[in-house]
């Protein structure tokens, strides 16, 4: 089975393809889609759902998980925030994926074992799952985080 994590962010939005047979866990991608800050909101959306699109395709993943929104003290970020993932859910649902959708704390707790895990203790957990594996970036190790709660059994918010 081939699952994709998400990690939506208007600016850059990381994605992770894990496969999962049995108990075992194998990196097969990862990147991070970036939108051009000068770019309208509408071409930054645009340019996020035709690069994830390509993405899907070119893995054909069985399933789909998302990070849930983090509520920021800035309702304009948060918003913008918001309307990136629902691209991100979009893309997968016209795919016709099923789709899960995971909080931070869920997916920290499914790979470090606490909520509260920091950003390296997360990419360090990475590389001991996933051997060998190359991280695009934080968004995009952040995504394949979210990919493996979900194959550890998560079922997600919505999954």
């Amino acid at each position: 089975m081939l699952i994709i994590g998400l990690d939506p962010g208007l600016g850059t939005t990381g994605w992770g393809v894990i496969a999962k047979s049995g108990n075992r866990l194998s990196h097969i991608a990862n990147g991070q889609v970036k939108t051009d800050p000068r770019a309208s909101l509408a071409e930054r959306l645009v340019t996020l759902d035709r690069e994830l699109t390509g993405v899907i395709l070119s893995h054909r993943p069985d399933a789909g998980a998302v990070e849930e929104v983090f509520v920021n003290t800035n309702a304009q970020s948060t918003l913008k925030l918001g309307q990136a993932r629902g691209v991100c859910l979009l893309a997968l649902a016209r795919a016709g994926l099923p789709v899960s959708e995971y909080a931070t704390r869920v997916v920290k707790k499914a790979l470090v074992g606490t909520g509260g895990a920091e950003k390296a203790q997360i990419q360090a957990m990475l590389k001991v799952l996933l051997p060998g594996v190359k991280l695009a970036g934080a968004d995009a190790a952040d995504a394949l985080a979210v990919a493996i709660a979900h194959a550890h059994g998560g079922n997600g918010a919505y999954g």
